[in-house]
Parts: C-alpha cells; sequence; structure tokens
C-alpha cells in the first residue's frame, strides 16, 4: 500500500480553514450591523482561521494532487475536526462561552446539524455569535467537504474520493458525470431552500434576523433556535410553525429528488421507494401521536404558553406533525415538550429516534433507505428457509441490490446500535440515570438533539460532565459522518504502509 499523502492532506485542511473563515466574516458584518459589541472578537477569529489556512497552503505548495481513498477519509474527518476546533474561535473569543469543552461540544454539534446545546441563556447571546451558531448547522449541513470539491479542480485536485466518504446516506448520487458539477448543484438547491424560507418566515411575521437563522437551521436539520424555547416561542402563529415543517422535510428528503422535481421529472420522485415510505412513515406516525396527544395526553396541550389558534384538533395534528418531522428528519426543533405526552409517546418517539431521514439528505440517523433493505432483506430470509434453493434478490426501485451492499448496510446497523449501547454504558458510568444516558446517546449519534430525562427538550447539555460533552462530541462526529468514515481511522490495517 502507498504512503500517505500527507501534504495532500494538510493543503485541503488549509482550504477548509480559508472557507471557515470566509464564512466568519459574514457573522462579522451581522455583529457590526447590529452593533451588538463583539464585532471585534469575531473578526480576530476569523483572521486567525484565515491566516491558518494561508500558513497550511503555503507550506505544502508543490505537493502530490491526488486524492486516494485511504487521503479521502483522513481528509473528511480531520476536516470536520479542524472545522470545529477553528469554529469554537468565536465563542471563546467572544465569552459567549469561555470555557474550552463547552465551545467545542456547540460547535461540533453545530456542524454536525445535532442541535444540542449547552447554553442556559440563549436569547442573551449577541447576535453575531448566534449567526455563526446558525452558520456552523448550515456549513455542515450538505457538507464542507462537498463545498470544497466544487473548488478542488481549481487546485488540480480531483474530488470523487471525498464525495463518496462525505456523501450522507449508503450511495452517493452523482446529479452529472463531473463531481462538481453535482457538488454546485446540490449547494444551489440548498441555497434556493434557504433563501425561500427566510422569505416566506418573514412574511408570517418572523424578525428578518430569526428568519434567516431558523432558515440555516431548517434546511441543515440542525435545530439551533435562537429562542430560549425553540419553535414554541411563535406557537400562537401557526404559519410560522407550518412554514417550517414544510422545510423540514425538504430537507429530511434526499436532494436528488428535489432536483428531478425542479427538471419536471416528478414521476422519478414519486416512484421512488425511499420517498415513498419516508412520506408513510411521516403520515402513520403523525396519525398515531395525534390521536394520543388529542384523546389522552390533556396535558400536552395546556402546557402551551399561548392560547389555542385553530381549535383543539388542530393543535394536536400540528404539534404532532412538527415534532414526528423534526425527530425523523433530526432537526431537533420543539414546539413543546414531547416527553410531557404520555409514557407510550414518550417511547414511540425514541423509537423514531434510529429512524432518520432519507440518504441523500441532510438528516442524520440509520435512514429510511437502510430500514427499507433491512426489512426486505429480512422477508426473503423467510421465503429462503422455506426454498433454499430460490434465487431472491432484495429490490429497490425496482432493481436488484448486490449482496455486498446488503452486508455493508446490516453491518452498519449492528455498528449503530453497537455504538449506542457502548454510548450509553459510558454516559451512564459518568452518573448519568438510565433514560438520560441512552437518550444522550441515541440524540448524539443521531444528530437530533434534544433526548429525554435531564438532557429532554426543555433542558440542555450543560449538565453533562466535560468528560461527558467529549464523549457526546464523538458520537456526534461519528453519526454524522455516517460511523465508517471515523471508525476505520482507529483500526491498525488503515495506517500500515504495504
Amino acid at each position: 500500500m502507498p504512503r500517505l499523502n500527507y501534504q495532500i492532506i494538510l493543503h485541503v485542511m488549509g482550504l477548509l480553514l480559508l472557507c471557515n473563515g470566509g464564512f466568519m466574516l459574514t457573522a462579522v458584518l451581522v455583529s457590526w450591523f447590529y452593533e451588538d459589541g463583539v464585532t471585534i472578537d469575531i473578526l480576530a477569529a476569523a483572521f486567525i482561521t484565515l491566516f491558518l489556512g494561508v500558513l497550511f497552503m503555503f507550506s505544502t505548495r508543490g505537493h502530490r494532487k491526488e486524492v486516494k481513498k485511504r487521503e479521502g477519509y483522513i481528509i473528511v474527518t480531520f476536516g470536520w475536526i479542524f472545522m470545529a476546533l477553528s469554529g469554537t474561535l468565536p465563542y471563546v473569543l467572544s465569552e459567549s462561552i469561555p470555557a474550552f469543552t463547552d465551545a467545542f461540544f456547540e460547535t461540533m454539534s453545530g456542524y454536525t446539524t445535532t442541535g444540542a446545546s449547552v447554553l442556559n441563556d440563549i436569547e442573551s447571546i449577541p447576535k453575531g455569535v448566534l449567526f455563526w451558531r446558525s452558520l456552523t448547522h448550515w456549513i455542515g449541513g450538505m457538507g464542507i467537504i462537498v463545498l470544497a470539491i466544487a473548488i478542488l479542480p481549481l487546485l488540480g485536485i480531483g474530488g470523487m474520493q471525498l464525495f463518496a466518504a462525505e456523501a450522507p446516506g449508503p450511495s452517493a448520487d452523482k446529479l452529472k458525470p463531473r463531481i462538481t458539477d453535482t457538488a454546485k448543484r446540490l449547494w444551489l438547491i440548498y441555497v434556493s431552500y434557504t433563501v425561500a424560507e427566510t422569505i416566506l418566515l418573514k412574511v408570517a411575521g418572523m424578525s428578518f434576523f430569526d428568519a434567516i437563522n431558523h432558515s440555516l437551521s431548517t434546511l441543515s436539520t440542525g435545530g439551533f433556535s435562537t429562542k430560549n424555547i425553540s419553535v414554541a416561542y411563535w406557537n400562537d402563529r401557526p404559519v410560522i410553525q407550518y412554514i417550517i415543517m414544510l422545510f423540514m422535510f425538504l430537507a429530511g428528503a434526499n436532494f436528488v429528488l428535489s432536483y428531478y422535481s425542479f427538471k419536471g421529472k416528478v414521476q422519478k420522485v414519486l416512484h421512488d421507494d425511499e420517498f415513498k415510505w419516508y412520506f408513510l412513515f411521516i403520515a402513520i406516525f403523525t396519525v398515531v401521536a395525534s390521536l394520543f396527544i388529542y384523546f389522552e395526553a390533556d396535558v400536552a396541550l395546556s402546557q402551551i404558553d399561548h392560547p389555542m389558534v385553530w381549535g383543539e384538533a388542530e393543535s394536536a395534528f400540528r404539534h404532532s406533525l412538527f415534532q414526528v418531522l423534526a425527530i425523523i428528519t433530526t432537526t431537533g426543533f420543539v414546539t413543546a415538550d414531547y416527553t410531557m405526552w404520555t409514557p407510550f409517546l414518550t417511547i414511540f418517539f425514541f423509537g423514531m429516534f434510529f429512524l432518520g431521514g432519507s440518504a441523500g439528505s441532510t438528516a442524520g440517523g440509520v435512514k429510511v433507505m437502510r430500514h427499507i433493505i433491512m426489512i426486505r432483506n429480512g422477508g426473503i430470509e423467510f421465503k429462503r428457509a422455506l426454498h433454499p434453493n430460490a434465487i431472491l434478490p432484495v429490490r429497490f426501485n425496482g432493481k436488484s441490490i448486490g449482496k455486498g451492499v446488503t452486508f455493508n448496510i446490516l453491518g452498519f446497523f449492528i455498528l449503530y446500535m453497537l455504538s449506542f449501547i457502548i454510548g450509553s454504558v459510558i454516559l451512564g458510568g459518568l452518573g448519568l440515570d438510565f433514560e438520560t444516558a441512552i437518550g444522550g446517546a441515541a440524540s448524539s449519534l443521531g444528530n437530533i438533539g434534544p433526548a429525554f430525562g435531564a438532557l429532554g427538550p426543555v433542558n440542555n447539555f450543560d449538565i453533562l460532565p466535560p468528560l461527558g460533552k467529549w464523549w457526546c462530541s464523538f458520537l456526534m462526529l461519528i453519526g454524522r459522518l455516517e460511523l465508517f468514515t471515523v471508525l476505520i481511522l482507529l483500526t491498525p490495517f488503515f495506517w500500515r504502509n504495504r
């Protein structure tokens, strides 16, 4: 096995730091516009990040312009870590989050689009820092690596290995033969949706600042809000919540299907197996939750701060649909404390933590596609028990799925559940009770945000001990990068030079 090309790794790290520093400059403008008193601090953070980026790129000029699989895995994993480390600077320098552990947790939660927070009073944070906080979601949502590979060809570097390592889901669908064209089209859709949601939220009654921040969080399926009580702040304005629901749904669906829709190929969307099941899961779960809230959980409706606007039936439906979407798409916004909605609904929502959105979306979790293939494979195993010599392929979208893909998905699910179990045990060993430990592990690994117990929707992750915050940050990272990308770096054979 050839030696690793360390120079290209450091060169791309420099490129990512330059991108990160450039994004920080937008937060500088927001801070200056709102005169929040931390403009210089964020500007200093941007200059430090830009300087490090230039230093990395300058020191590795003349590198071999080739990215192979091993370099791709390292670039993706360490790219996320480098971005998170540099992303802490606006928090630390502005003293909005002075402790480095807390700042790193908040930043990793941002880039991995988890949405878990350690902030106890979000509304007291300077607007420039809040905007940066939401921006980390948006950067991480479609993938900082996908952004970078649109630029890499300018440096004479191919990007397919990076896209394969970062692309969310079992497969990396390519819209065009050239990988850079794919990245550009995905980002164009991403930006367009963000602009559209911002305009609609502003028209519906949000301030422009709140609208842009919630759009950045929604399209990335992140969940950071500018309000202490999240989207529950607008319980008296159902239209705002329905707008957010629409874009949560779009963000949790495969972005390739959005591209086909814009091209007029609606039939490809309607006949897509994963999209049909994604829609069906949301519909069924919403009906079940709505019925329980309406008939059983009086406390669920009585806890809402604002009076009913369109009646109890609508309120039950809206809050059910919102929370089902927020959990399945792993966005993590909340309109009420769903842990108070009867024991059945608590377990019901916990089960949804392991579903996830569609492959090729910004959502986290196991992904609907994997569940479909595992269920179909399980059904075929029953048939094989009766007809051992029959050729019974697993089919998806009318095509046979190779055994290699099926084994990969089964392996992923086993590894995912093992990571959840180990994650829960470690959090339990750090002193958390059972409900909090399993909720925190499932939420971090699935990039969901709010959990259960002491980490529920009305609480935050500030109660975790420092080691717990670092552990949850690790779970967020491996969950966002689909386990294999990060965990393969922990295997001895990956680093052997033969």
